[in-house]
């Protein structure tokens, strides 16, 4: 008995990248409209994985660009502008063949996606650290030195010593490793783009876990991030909590 089209379709859904094309082979000929879309569908999947391929080769030119650097370093940070919580960096050394795909400014990615490839960057780097730097610090040596300061320990936490830093837009003073500052580097670095993401979901996990401690602040949502005008309500009816930047919040308390 033939295969039903909803049948077809369920198995689509859960096959890999690979088995497309023998999944095109297989149903090409079925006359049946369904199945027909199906297989345009599949065909659409691996032409975007083909543009996705592309785009991520340009996102290694810096490394390729770099070759000669054994240990190639990504650095970014998140959380310097939030209202409320700490500054997160990550420092990330990807596999000279790493062929991850995706990656990308942390803030392109859904949430979802951002979760998904934290775990791929992890399980695959050659090394990862984190530094972070809390409101105490960012209000007692401002957000720029706290930022460096964050940065400085994502490097020192690495297992493995890197011999050349990537860094999205600035030079850490401090640093007597070779330094390459890139402008927007986490849409142009892989390497950048690794540090991005993996920094978005230690800090937002924090966040989340700073909602259940004080509640009222809307930090799940909104991260500590001002935009939120709920964040703000609550930040002028209740006070600021102890985890809010109090050099940040001058115009709201």
């Amino acid at each position: 008995m033939a295969e039903s089209v909803n049948e077809i379709r369920e198995k689509l859904k859960t096959l890999p990248e690979n088995a497309l094309p023998d999944f095109i082979s297989e149903y090409s000929f079925d006359d049946r409209s369904g199945v027909k879309a199906l297989v345009n569908s599949a065909k659409k999947r691996i032409l975007a994985l083909e543009n996705e391929r592309k785009r991520m080769y340009k996102m290694f030119s810096y490394e390729r660009e770099y070759g000669e650097y054994e240990y190639i370093c990504g650095i970014d940070e998140v959380g310097r502008g939030p209202l409320a919580g700490p500054v997160v960096a990550a420092a990330v050394i990807l596999p000279k063949d790493c062929d991850i795909l995706y990656l990308n400014d942390s803030k392109q990615l859904s949430a979802k996606k951002r979760e998904e490839l934290s775990g791929i960057i992890m399980e695959n780097a050659v090394a990862y650290g984190f530094g972070s730097a809390d409101e105490k610090r960012i209000d007692s040596i401002n957000i720029l030195n706290a930022t460096y300061e964050a940065m400085r320990e994502a490097i020192n936490n690495l297992a493995v010593k890197p011999d050349i830093l990537l860094n999205d837009a600035v030079t850490i003073p401090g640093v007597k490793i070779r330094q390459v500052p890139i402008i927007k580097g986490d849409a142009a670095s892989a390497s950048i783009a690794a540090a991005s993401i993996i920094a978005k979901v230690k800090r937002d996990r924090f966040m989340e876990e700073m909602d259940k401690k004080y509640p009222g602040y809307f930090f799940s949502s909104n991260k500590g991030y001002g935009g939120d005008k709920r964040h703000i309500e609550a930040l002028k009816r209740m006070g600021p909590s102890p985890i809010h930047r109090m050099s940040f919040i001058g115009n709201f308390v």
